[in-house]
């Protein structure tokens, strides 16, 4: 049985427009609504802070703190979580520019990396900026990928970051017209472990999202066809030694023609994530904006029932805007789905009326300028 995560108290210093807020929460779902620039983004902004990494709006940390605040933001919540009730603290303390790092502090003791947020919650998120992920850059939907991926595997930031490194060493390397064979196999030989670990897990992920679907005949939200190309096309099926070594021959093949590039030209770097409209059978770039909206809500509902599948416990969502473009009865479907899930989800909005088929589900604020204020029917 799927169990809750919950957030039952979060506690803002100088973030964003917040000098300080604090809200007290059951485990019902939240629904901020507020005027546009009010706030309300920045609140699930803050949430996003308890996953490893920068947030959903991936911020430069210097930038997150209030303009005018002598020192760096804070982000505290008590959470019932994975491994029970525990409170986490994150934030920045003052610094000299760009040298800013993120602090993370698990019942008061330090954390090793922000790594170890994923032992206590899964927040999985929908935004408008992904409102064209279809249509955008291969670069994002790798980003997105790996934030789904993230939610089930931890270690594959970790990885991702590793291999990268290891390709700057040897773009460098080539650049400098350094081909030192024993330096260049050896770094070739990490990124071939890497690469192939990487696409793994991500092959991984879209095979379970395929043979998971949330949607019914009668729910209006698409169901998305996934899959990779750019790297290994068609060939993840074979044993991992062997496509380490077919990937190791290709950039020791390859650098004469990666020095005249660059760049690193083969490689899990350069994957894309190819979506169509299953039912349509249309590729989602060529769907309608609202047709691209449905399937990227089906995408994120399928990979939150996954994530709580597998692991037992639902995730925390933070859907900003979400009830913005569709219609009574979507949204209707839509907070039924987000409530079968089972588990908190923090919804935005500028008018509170688009949330009324929540009912008793949920609580309700209202965000003004730096505040935060429980509103009731």
């Amino acid at each position: 049985m799927v169990q809750k995560t919950s957030i039952s108290r979060l506690k803002l210093t100088d973030f964003r427009n917040y000098a300080a807020a604090s809200l007290a929460l059951d485990s019902r779902h939240v629904v901020l609504t507020g005027e546009n620039g009010a706030g309300k983004t920045n609140l699930m902004e803050a949430i996003s802070f308890l996953s490893p990494g920068r947030g959903f709006r991936r911020a430069v940390l210097t930038d997150v703190t209030r303009v005018g605040a002598d020192g760096g933001f804070a982000i505290f919540v008590d959470l019932d979580g994975m491994q029970g009730e525990v409170a986490i603290g994150t934030g920045t303390e003052p610094g000299d520019g760009e040298s800013v790092s993120r602090k993370l502090r698990i019942n008061s003791t330090p954390a090793k990396s922000t790594e170890e947020l994923s032992d206590h919650l899964n927040v999985l998120w929908l935004t408008p900026s992904m409102d064209g992920l279809f249509t955008g850059s291969s670069s994002d939907r790798r980003r997105f990928l790996d934030r789904l991926v993230l939610s089930l595997d931890p270690t594959h930031a970790r990885r991702a970051s590793d291999f990268e490194r290891a390709m700057r060493s040897r773009n460098r390397l080539l650049s400098e017209g350094r081909f030192d064979p024993s330096w260049l196999t050896a770094i070739e030989t990490q990124m071939a472990e890497l690469g192939i670990a990487m696409a793994a897990a991500r092959h991984e992920m879209l095979g379970l999202l395929q043979s998971l679907s949330v949607n019914s005949a009668d729910t209006p939200f698409p169901t998305p066809a996934l899959a990779l190309e750019g790297f290994m096309d068609g060939g993840m099926d074979r044993p991992a030694a062997d496509l380490e070594e077919d990937y190791l021959i290709s950039l020791r093949n390859g650098r004469g023609r990666d020095a005249a590039a660059g760049r690193t030209l083969e490689g899990p770097h350069r994957v894309d994530l190819l979506v169509r409209h299953q039912e349509k059978d249309i590729e989602a770039s060529r769907c309608s904006t609202g047709e691209q909206k449905a399937l990227l809500i089906g995408l994120i509902l399928a990979h939150a029932r996954l994530t709580a599948d597998m692991t037992g416990f639902a995730p925390i969502l933070l859907l900003d805007e979400i009830a913005a473009h569709l219609d009574e009865g979507r949204r209707a479907t839509l907070f039924d789905l987000v409530d079968g899930l089972g588990g908190q989800a923090f919804m935005t909005g500028t008018d509170r009326s688009m949330f009324a088929a929540l009912g008793d589900r949920a609580q309700f604020f209202t965000v003004t300028h730096g505040s935060v204020t429980s509103s009731t029917a």
